[in-house]
């Protein structure tokens, strides 16, 4: 099965064990994929709409995986049992929803050996989430798709995980792991960022005192950013 550029380094990062769930399956593809490539020997896809779930049973069915696969309706971790996956994957989530999934089911989560997260929207809210609580940080990764950044996290629960607190906000919205060790996709990341600013930045005409705040709130954020280059 061929998989897109994002879904394949997802995959990449689990771990080969006996069992791991996909949960909001994007179609089953990530489970058929990690079954196929004996990543690992059964995977769950999960999901909290029918129409995701009935679509992942047909591709399961059509690769021949039935047997390896299996797919289950609910919302976030609750169609799993306690300690019944080694590792479990949420992607393509917004950040806040994937924390909210993690808070919901705690029993659940100290007991993984790897939780793979990869957010559509908000990855600074889940970072922040993640550095200022008892998460050991595995891995950060980033990911360009189709023209479009994707940043993943690979943790694991441990309440004697060194903590990461910053006062600068920047800091949950830059991964300064990913800058420590000179991720290649970072360089372009942090002058999308820039450019962003920079465009909204170009539309503020107004001087009211807001106008002139945010204005200056964005200079600001444009020279950090630049200061990470």
């Amino acid at each position: 099965m061929e998989l897109s550029k994002r879904l394949k380094r997802i995959a990449e990062h689990v771990d080969k064990c006996e069992s791991v769930a996909d949960i909001g399956t994007d179609h089953g593809y990530i489970p058929i994929y990690l079954v196929k490539e004996g990543i690992c020997k059964k995977a769950i896809a999960s999901d909290i709409n029918k129409g995701p779930i009935e679509k992942a049973k047909v591709n399961v069915a059509f690769e021949g995986v039935s047997n390896k696969v299996k797919c289950l309706l609910g919302p976030g971790l609750n169609p799993l049992k306690v300690g019944e996956v080694n590792g479990v994957i949420l992607a393509g989530m917004g950040g806040n929803l994937t924390r909210d999934i993690l808070l919901a089911d705690m029993d659940k989560v100290k007991k993984y050996d790897f939780i793979i997260l990869q957010p559509a929207q908000n990855p600074e809210v889940l970072r922040e989430f993640l550095y200022k609580n008892d998460y050991e940080i595995i891995d950060e990764d980033l990911i360009k798709d189709e023209g479009r950044f994707y940043e993943l996290f690979k943790v694991k629960y441990n309440e004697n995980s060194e903590k990461l607190v910053f006062e600068d906000e920047l800091y949950y919205e830059v991964s300064p792991l990913l800058r420590e060790k000179g991720h290649p996709l970072f360089k372009e990341f942090i002058e999308e960022k820039i450019n962003r600013c920079e465009t909204i930045l170009s539309f503020i005409k107004e001087d009211t005192e807001a106008a002139k705040k945010r204005k200056s709130d964005l200079e600001e954020k444009i020279n950090k950013l630049k200061g990470m280059l």
